[in-house]
């Protein structure tokens, strides 16, 4: 039935145009998306003439090997432009298209366009040196790795030709004569003129040496030109003057002339020789040449990208991939937008799933169905050339190797097309470009797809996904065969093409995918009560044509709308457009609940934040009061054992019998005061790692010194071991240590009698038992009190025993400390120090 339709409605002109290759309905569709048009809005981003060339084609990758290496090539030289100052500059690439064949032909080419290979020479230096990462630019890194600079050429021409195209003249020492002697010849020609100026000054007009014909004359007056011996080469328009070339410079001039035609030749020797060294070379600096324009198209592709805010798609290998184009924008509207000004370009997101093969897309007129169409069109054609797209996110798509389309009115009075006929013929050639029907161009066997792909007309067409996009499908006719018509094709390209987006007004294509789930509705949105299209796309609601709505706002009389209205009541067109009306509605009410949701959840997280910072504030405002607190604390602690320390030092000046009661009253109160200053002094935060124990070879953290050690060795009960801090080797305690991470070690649990035993054997062994920076205060050249004040700050602080280093002297500060101390009730004992630490220069002192 399908077959008999389309036979019924396809003309015979129709069926001979389907043996029309691929490549020229292919070539139809681009004309009719407008690629042509964005090919020049790339091509305003080169910087070469080739460049904007090749950009102005917007060439088609064959395979998607070549796309991703295309994107890839985008992307690298994207970034690399970005962060080089000023941009990837090609100043110097010269267009060498003719200069280099006219070379390899044994021609001659101008000085101007030696040069120019010179310069472009040095600009693929540069291009090739700021390119060259493989690490950073693999794929562009590959490009450049076969650019060959010919550095000799490069320097030879540069040696021979000046800037501005003069034939430099060192380049020949036979130039270089003959322009010495052209320089003596001119200059001695130029004094004897100014010679006969001076002395025919009274017979001549004006006071000048003019030329004509190239030659020196002087102006002479006509009734004295016989007294001027010369040639004669013209005369005013008047015939008040003649020019004459005086008889004393002619054979100068002709020695001139002669010298000047001698330079060209050897000027022309010279651009003959550096011609037949680039003719030599002429392939290699055409393969730079190519390489130069990939690069600068390259360029000119991701600036158009990062102009349009655009991003880089992800190709699918697999023809039946999703295609996910977010919030995709029409990039020759936006260019449109930013430089005409205007409405903003509204968005649409198209998500087709595997299964999908037929979007069938309704709506009102204007209201962005066809540029729906060439959006995904043109978004299809931009992945496959390297382009970046214009969406959000991350849109993915298949590779497409064919977009084809049927877009637009092809009547013509020529041809005697009708507006039907000329869209048939345009189906016909897609139809044929298609692959055959009854194999699947997804799924099902390969080796069957590929023998009848390969018998068919589009053989030549390379292997991807097919997207087809009809606008108006089936219009043009009468709407019963052409709905029939619709239907039957879009069926037929469901089982031929990845993917067909149709637009139409035929409300019988709408109930297609409640029977195929191959097949899917859309519809642009638009406001009645404006009469405005919105260009939203909707997904999975058929739209209406608001025909008689948009009717009744442009003022057509009741009485027709209402007939109308009946009419359409008997065919349940009424009925079907309440179903619609009533989705749109119910779609409209989610999507603001939606909406609303978002926006409390929005206000949600904010009030969220909002409490977090106040907590946080709180939580900082506490933290610092209490530290206020404890400073002043602190601060009243130390001024009472300053006036404690005062008091003790004049009841020890003082003679009387009752002052040690009352110095013994006044040290209690000191110690009461650190009492008090160890209860309120804050304890360190310190992370507990419960059964962590160092082993042999682990680095721990010596408390007291604050560096890390290695564990040398453990003692047998677990409790003791050997840490090595450098060039120490100390004995520690298992609590003198913590991990590096902050781990507190887990000893085990130990024997009450084995804890007193050492206890009594190494009562202060908290801290390394060996003098460091940290344990040792100078006390030299204080006086007793003074001593006294700052052994009693480090014994405060205090981790083991202090090396107190006095001098030996006459001995008074050391016995005034001795006796202090003895009074220290958290003082153990007094010792001299070893011979090596000071001996009896220095006391040690182990708290208890």
């Amino acid at each position: 039935m399908r077959g008999a339709i389309l036979a019924a409605a396809i003309p015979s002109e129709a069926i001979q145009s389907a043996s029309i290759p691929s490549e020229a309905i292919q070539a139809e569709a681009l004309e009719l998306l407008e690629w042509p048009r964005l090919g020049e809005q790339v091509a305003g981003f080169a910087g070469t003439t080739a460049g904007r060339a090749l950009a102005a084609g917007l060439p088609l990758a064959p395979d998607r090997a070549a796309s991703q290496r295309l994107l890839a090539e985008t992307t690298e030289l994207l970034a690399l432009d970005g962060l080089t100052e000023g941009g990837l500059s090609f100043q110097g690439v010269a267009d060498l298209s003719r200069t280099l064949p006219l070379c390899a032909k044994g021609g001659i080419a101008p000085a101007d366009d030696l040069l120019a290979v010179a310069t472009t020479l040095a600009a693929a230096r540069r291009l090739r040196r700021q390119i060259d990462d493989p690490q950073l630019r693999p794929v562009t890194t590959a490009l450049v790795e076969q650019l060959r600079t010919l550095p000799e050429l490069e320097q030879r021409l540069r040696f021979c030709i000046e800037e501005g195209g003069r034939v430099a003249d060192r380049a020949s020492p036979v130039l270089a004569e003959l322009r010495r002697q052209l320089a003596a010849a001119r200059a001695d020609r130029r004094d004897r003129l100014n010679g006969l100026l001076r002395r025919y000054a009274p017979l001549l007009q004006d006071a000048v040496i003019a030329e004509r014909n190239g030659r020196p004359v002087l102006a002479v007056k006509a009734g004295a030109a016989s007294q001027v011996p010369g040639l004669v080469h013209d005369s005013s328009a008047s015939g008040s003057t003649v020019f004459i070339e005086p008889q004393a410079v002619l054979p100068l001039g002709n020695r001139i002339r002669q010298l000047e035609g001698e330079e060209r030749e050897a000027e022309l020797a010279v651009l003959q020789e550096l011609s037949g060294l680039v003719g030599e070379e002429a392939d290699t600096l055409e393969q730079l040449q190519r390489i130069l324009t990939a690069l600068d198209y390259g360029v000119a592709r991701g600036r158009y990208g990062a102009w349009l805010g655009a991003v880089r798609p992800e190709l699918e290998a697999d023809p039946s991939a999703p295609l996910l184009l977010e919030e995709l924008r029409h990039p020759l509207l936006l260019w449109q937008h930013r430089h005409q000004g205007g409405q903003p370009v509204v968005p649409v997101s198209v998500r087709v799933g595997p299964e999908l093969r037929v979007v069938a897309i309704t709506g009102p007129n204007t209201g962005g169905k066809t540029v729906t169409l060439k959006s995904v069109g043109l978004a299809a054609l931009m992945a496959r050339a390297g382009l970046f797209l214009p969406c959000s996110g991350s849109p993915r798509l298949p590779w497409c190797a064919q977009v084809l389309a049927d877009i637009g009115d092809e009547q013509s009075l020529q041809q005697n097309l009708s507006t039907f006929s000329g869209h048939i013929r345009r189906i016909a050639r897609i139809l044929a470009a298609l692959p055959p029907a009854g194999v699947d161009p997804i799924g099902g066997d390969p080796t069957a797809a590929q023998a009848a792909v390969e018998a068919s007309p589009a053989a030549t067409a390379p292997c991807g996904a097919s997207l087809v996009l009809l606008d108006e499908v089936g219009a043009g006719t009468d709407p019963t065969e052409g709905t029939a018509l619709a239907i039957a094709l879009l069926r037929q390209l469901a089982e031929r093409a990845r993917l067909t987006i149709a637009t139409t007004h035929f409300g019988e294509l709408k109930a297609l995918k409640y029977g195929d789930p191959r097949f899917e509705n859309a519809s642009v949105a638009f406001d009645v009560d404006t009469l405005s299209p919105t260009y939203h796309l909707q997904w999975g609601i058929p739209g209406r044509s608001n025909a008689l709505a948009i009717a009744a706002r442009l003022g057509l009389e009741p009485a027709v709308l209402d007939r109308a209205q009946e009419l359409l009541a008997p065919r349940g067109e009424g009925e079907v457009n309440q179903v619609i009306a009533g989705l749109e509605n119910q779609r409209q009410r989610q999507q603001e609940a939606a909406e609303e949701a978002a926006a409390l959840l929005a206000r949600t997280e904010l009030l969220h934040e909002e409490l977090l910072q106040r907590w946080q504030q709180q939580k900082e405002q506490s933290a610092e009061l209490q530290e206020q607190r404890r400073e002043q604390l602190e601060r009243s602690i130390r001024d009472g054992q300053q006036e404690v320390r005062r008091i003790i030092r004049r009841l020890r000046q003082g003679r009387a019998v009752d002052t040690t009661a009352l110095g013994e009253t006044a040290r209690r109160a000191g110690q009461r005061l650190k009492t008090l200053e160890q209860e309120h002094r804050p304890v360190p935060e310190r992370r507990e790692h419960r059964g962590w124990r160092p082993a042999v070879g682990d680095r721990v953290r010596v408390l007291s010194l604050g560096k890390a050690g290695e564990v040398l060795a453990l003692s047998p009960d677990g409790r003791e071991l050997s840490v090595r801090c450098g060039v120490l080797r100390l004995n520690l305690e298992l609590a003198a240590i913590e991990g590096l991470n902050g781990e507190k070690p887990a000893p085990p649990e130990p024997a009450k009698a084995q804890v007193q035993i050492r206890s009594r054997r190494n009562p202060a062994s908290r801290g390394p038992q060996v003098r460091t920076e940290r344990n040792t205060v100078d006390v030299r050249g204080m006086r007793v009190h003074e001593a006294e004040a700052a052994v009693e700050e480090q014994l405060r602080a205090a981790n083991g025993p202090l090396w107190v280093i006095h001098g030996i002297g006459t001995g008074k500060l050391k016995r005034g400390l001795r006796e202090w101390l003895a009074t220290v009730p958290y003082v153990e004992r007094v010792s001299d120090a070893e011979q090596g630490d000071g001996g009896p220069g220095c006391s040690v002192i182990w708290p208890k």
